[in-house]
């Protein structure tokens, strides 16, 4: 196999793996791609911007760029990473599943900028061979949280890595130095891609759309849960559990939809040595048609 890495300048340090990627020789395969490159991979460099959108930062399987706000009254800072693989790539989930790269945005350090939270619109299922991924294979933006911890900054300065892979994989990094001049208001542009992609985040369970109950197995290697959906009928929603960091669990077996009830058993994969769930909460995202709902599970 032929491995490629073309970024736009530079070189990309080595990357973590995801603990789940030890399955299979076709994972051991695309794992090694995978591990090969971090000796290999580029840097990619974005230019600095001047305004609340930066350039696009191009990547032999996609590009990416940064939207961003200037803070406002509370030190609160709206951004967002757009991601846009080129067709037949895809990129990953926070978790990514038996392999991949969850993308990850670290700010400079004393930027005097902290990153709260980065959120995620709903993945879906990619099944590459024998390896089972999380991720998008089509056009993604990731709403970021930034809260201002000391003096208001000129720039927002970060760095965002993420992972492309099709054949192969692409470690893809960029750097962004974006000028947030105070008191200018933001383009009709900046906001309608921020709000869109807020938009397009999980909600909060309702009264029509809820985990009712949830129970693991004595032996940790089977999560029963039952849930309420906003439909009385429709194929089988999309689970997603994630347990310790690094963990997703997504195979679901026993499911059973009768109207809105649907109750289904999620396969509870290998979990660190000597992982004790009592006093843990884990997370758990609900896909059922065009709706998606994200919470947590509390185990006592």
């Amino acid at each position: 196999m032929i491995i490629s890495f073309l970024c736009s300048a530079g070189s990309t340090p080595p990357y973590p793996l995801n603990p789940l990627s030890m399955t299979g020789l076709a994972t051991l395969t695309r794992l090694s791609t995978i591990f090969a490159s971090a000796f290999a991979a580029l840097v990619c460099i974005g230019p600095a911007a001047h305004a609340a959108t930066s350039d696009w930062v191009d990547n032999e399987g996609g590009r990416m760029r940064l939207v961003a706000l200037p803070p406002d009254a509370e030190g609160h800072i709206r951004a967002a990473l757009q991601i846009e693989p080129q067709p037949g790539w895809i990129t990953y989930w926070r978790e990514p599943g038996q392999s991949g790269i969850p993308p990850q945005v670290t700010l400079k350090p004393e930027s005097g900028v902290t990153l709260e939270k980065t959120s995620y619109p709903a993945p879906k299922q990619i099944v590459v061979g024998a390896i089972h991924e999380v991720g998008y294979d089509a056009p993604v933006t990731l709403p970021l949280d930034f809260r201002v911890t000391g003096k208001p900054p000129a720039k927002l300065e970060l760095t965002a890595f993420i992972g492309l892979c099709k054949e192969i994989c692409i470690p893809f990094q960029a750097d962004y130095s974006l000028t947030l001049p105070a008191g200018e208001q933001p383009t009709t542009h900046e906001l309608a891609v921020l709000d869109a992609a807020e938009a397009l985040l999980p909600q909060a369970p309702s009264s029509d759309f809820a985990v009712q109950s949830h129970s693991l197995s004595a032996d940790a290697k089977n999560l029963s849960l039952h849930l309420t959906l906003p439909e009385a009928a429709g194929d089988a929603p999309d689970v997603y559990v994630t347990g310790p960091a690094g963990y997703v669990f997504f195979q679901q077996a026993n499911a059973k939809r009768e109207g809105s009830a649907y109750s289904t058993d999620i396969a509870i994969g290998k979990l660190p040595k000597n992982y004790d769930i009592k006093g843990k909460s884990w997370g758990i995202l609900v896909v059922d048609g065009d709706r998606a709902i994200e919470t947590t599970l509390a185990f006592e």
